[in-house]
């Protein structure tokens, strides 16, 4: 309405005028008696009216750029999506007693070029978790599809990324984390839990939305090394890679053709950095003392020439983590993750996935993680996506195993 009201603001004076000039003047001309009084219509005449009307086109034109510097420009793309999600939570331990919970996010993503080959990411997020589907726990809940933003509409990533020459990437930005400067994709499996995510969201790969920089190389025959840097606290006083701060360094290397990729990547960790979704307790709560820890991951994934067929893409993951201490402090983690896609119809998945989560070294429990999911798109802008999942894991810490059965409905929009 207000583009509208504008450009009729715009149009109705030059029209106006120009109406008024045109029948006022023809008339008078026409019906005057006195015809030897009357105004000739020179060619001089008609000019200088000409004129007159070029420049109030002109003037509306300066105006209607204006207005129109005021919007995004030509290089700038933005999407989104809304995800409604329902679900529940049951587990032996009676930290989550099956309650079903409703809950949101809503997430915007901005793409800006300023040389057609740079980029500024933007990503604005909300949601409302505040249940089992956003707490890092040793059942490993957390959704990939939660958002735990108290209804706050903020920045959740932004950084620039710029080329180098014609292999080389640069990656900087005040809220980014490690993987996005990775060369090359570790997993191709699409999860609902974020444990599953990264082909295991665990010592090697897990990463925290931080200030950070980094470079990557591709080379011409699918080989691709890059090295990257997050701290945690370096928009404050501890400041980036310092001593104070909680450091992940991470340099991965990879080989990746059409169908099929391997890499491996040893992410440096520093000053008590605690790792994420794919964990246990005892596999997270280490006694670092101001010291860090050296983790390795090996990934690889494969997918058929086609789709639709009974052989699914294949996803692995493998990680092994050492502290600085002497102690029984290492552990490590696997992740298996199968898709079909275009199983029934166009467009739809079904996922598989399972492995152990961060297990450390002693831990009498042998955790487990799983999930099932069938992804159905409704048509190009919505896709419902129910889900099991469950597993087994050390009760606290304290050698008894506890079991959890999840279920949930995600139904994702997308614009």
């Amino acid at each position: 309405m207000l583009v509208a009201s504008t450009a009729l603001s715009l149009i109705a004076p030059i029209g106006a005028e120009a109406s008024d000039y045109n029948i006022k003047g023809m008339n008078s001309y026409s019906n005057s008696k006195n015809t030897k009084n009357a105004k000739r219509f020179s060619s001089k005449l008609f000019s200088s009216e000409l004129a007159t009307n070029e420049k109030k086109v002109e003037s509306s034109d300066v105006i209607s750029n204006q207005f129109e510097a005021g919007s995004f420009s030509e290089t700038t793309t933005m999407d989104g999506k809304a995800i409604f999600y329902v679900g529940s939570v049951e587990t032996e331990d009676d930290l989550y007693t099956g309650e079903v919970t409703a809950n949101y996010t809503y997430q915007m993503n901005v793409n800006t070029s300023f040389s057609g080959d740079d980029n500024l990411y933007v990503r604005l997020k909300s949601g409302n978790a505040d249940n089992w589907s956003d707490i890092k726990t040793e059942h490993n809940t957390y959704l990939s599809a939660a958002s735990g933003k108290d209804d706050d509409f903020d920045v959740d990533k932004i950084w620039y990324s710029t080329p180098l020459g014609e292999n080389t990437t640069l990656w900087l930005g005040p809220k980014i984390e490690n993987y996005y400067m990775h060369a090359t994709t570790p997993s191709i499996y699409k999860s609902v839990l974020k444990a599953f995510t990264l082909g295991g969201n665990a010592a090697a790969y897990g990463a925290s939305t931080s200030p950070g920089a980094g470079l990557s190389y591709n080379f011409d025959n699918g080989f691709a090394l890059s090295t990257n840097f997050t701290t945690q606290g370096g928009n404050g006083s501890t400041g980036m890679l310092t001593d104070e701060g909680m450091t992940s360094w991470a340099t991965q290397v990879g080989y990746t053709q059409p169908q099929y990729s391997v890499s491996a990547i040893v992410n440096m960790k520093y000053n008590e950095w605690e790792d994420g979704y794919y964990q246990t307790t005892l596999g997270t709560d280490r006694s670092f003392n101001d010291q860090g820890s050296v983790n390795i991951g090996l990934r690889a994934w494969w997918r058929p020439e086609e789709t639709g067929t009974i052989v699914p893409s294949v996803s692995l993951g493998y990680d092994t983590s050492e502290t600085d201490r002497d102690e029984n402090d290492g552990t490590d983690a696997y992740f298996v993750g199968l898709n079909w896609q275009d199983a029934f119809t166009a467009d739809d998945r079904i996922g598989i996935a399972f492995g152990q989560p961060q297990k450390r070294d002693g831990d009498t429990v042998d955790p487990f993680l799983y999930e099932i999911y069938y992804d159905y798109k409704v048509n190009d802008s919505i896709t419902v996506t129910p889900a099991i999942f469950g597993g087994t894991a050390n009760d606290g810490g304290t050698g008894t195993e506890a079991t959890m059965t999840g279920y949930v409905l995600n139904t994702t929009f997308t614009f």
